[in-house]
């Protein structure tokens, strides 16, 4: 439906006998460069745009799910599109990723991964003149009002914080509570995230399946070492599960701290994991402060049944997506998905706003007046 209406704009001239109007036009090739959490959905809302603005696209997926990459790259052949318009090449970033970022022929690098992996891929960019657009870390936020409905607080949370074990760039890793209901809110959490039941992602008794690796397995735990260093409250979790089946795979129990400050490097950074971090404050003005003050913008969500707060959040908030008695998950594609300050570079994915992305602007003037015609500064 978008290829139909790529839509520009027409003005009427300063001058008579003269037609205004403005088209989008397609960059060229276009580099696509994905993470491993979402292996079907952030290649195909960066593909998708990029093809129907009429750019053919080199695909590096991430190595943990190449498999995914061909299956997709797969379909689209079997859907009659033409060889060469999708370019599928696997490796590692540093081979593959630099490759393409460095490429004279590529003209927009469209990237989502690591902010340290962003800031190079920016930077490299710069230097070379072209396009980037970049969706990097998170550290999100859902605050919990002194009048917020708990119950279907704890539901939000323990979704949003430990849902797909916490791997999402939208997952709440921060919970900012009223002190007023931090107790009755805790406990509730802590009694639901530990009975829990960890296993093979594919089983619906499964409630938390496992982190992707070896090493983001141990990246995670060792937040937990670090949490407690830094006088964080553990409530519950903190292990890495080694029982049984479990010890065949890459499983961290859901944990969750207590009474975290908010300059605590648990409280700021990001852990990509099932693992968060309750904030006690006094008030809203409080919770707003504390769910601006970490370098990332992506998602955040309130829980509050006055009107008043809610649209004080949506005023004050500064996020890419924000929730209103909902967690910090589950956008919707057709909508701009994206986030400020370090998690981005402004650019948004999904929606019309894509189109943005993978199109340039051409602005095209029709004189039929027969004439030679001035602009207005010319006469």
């Amino acid at each position: 439906g978008e290829g139909r209406r790529l839509w520009g704009q027409t003005t009427p001239s300063e001058l008579p006998n003269k037609w205004n109007m403005s088209v989008r036009k397609p960059l060229g090739v276009v580099g696509v460069i994905t993470p491993w959490n979402f292996p079907l959905a952030i290649p195909t809302w960066k593909i998708m745009p990029a093809l129907i603005a009429g750019n053919t696209v080199v695909f590096k997926p991430a190595s943990y799910t190449s498999r995914m990459a061909v299956r997709l790259v797969e379909i689209f052949q079997e859907a009659g599109l033409p060889d060469g318009v999708i370019n599928l090449v696997m490796g590692s970033g540093e081979t593959v990723g630099n490759a393409i970022l460095r490429h004279p022929d590529v003209a927009l690098i469209s990237f989502t991964g690591s902010t340290d992996t962003g800031t190079h891929v920016s930077v490299e960019g710069a230097r070379l003149g072209k396009r980037v657009s970049l969706e990097l870390g998170g550290k999100n936020a859902i605050i919990v009002m002194d009048d917020a409905d708990i119950d279907l607080a704890v539901d939000g949370i323990l979704w949003s914080a430990f849902g797909t074990s916490g791997q999402r760039c939208t997952a709440a890793s921060r919970v900012i509570a009223h002190r007023a209901i931090q107790q009755e809110l805790v406990e509730k959490l802590a009694a639901r995230a530990g009975g829990m039941r960890l296993g093979y992602g594919l089983e619906e008794t499964t409630d938390i399946g496992p982190v992707v690796s070896a090493s983001q397995l141990e990246r995670v735990h060792s937040y937990v070492a670090i949490g407690q260093d830094e006088g964080a409250e553990l409530v519950v979790g903190g292990k890495i599960a080694r029982d049984g089946e479990l010890a065949r795979g890459h499983f961290h129990e859901p944990t969750i701290f207590n009474n975290v400050k908010p300059t605590m490097r648990i409280a700021q950074e990001e852990i990509f994991g099932p693992v968060t971090a309750v904030i006690p404050v006094d008030g809203l003005d409080e919770a707003i402060e504390v769910a601006n003050g970490v370098k990332y913008g992506l998602s955040a969500a309130i829980y509050t049944r006055d009107v008043n707060k809610a649209f004080r959040a949506m005023q004050d908030i500064f996020t890419g997506i924000l929730y209103v008695n909902a967690g910090t998950i589950g956008a919707e594609i057709h909508l701009p998905f994206g986030g400020t300050k370090a998690t981005g570079n402004g650019h948004r994915e999904a929606g019309q706003a894509a189109l943005d992305v993978f199109t340039e602007w051409q602005s095209i003037y029709v004189d039929y007046s027969g004439r030679l015609q001035r602009a207005q500064i010319d006469t």
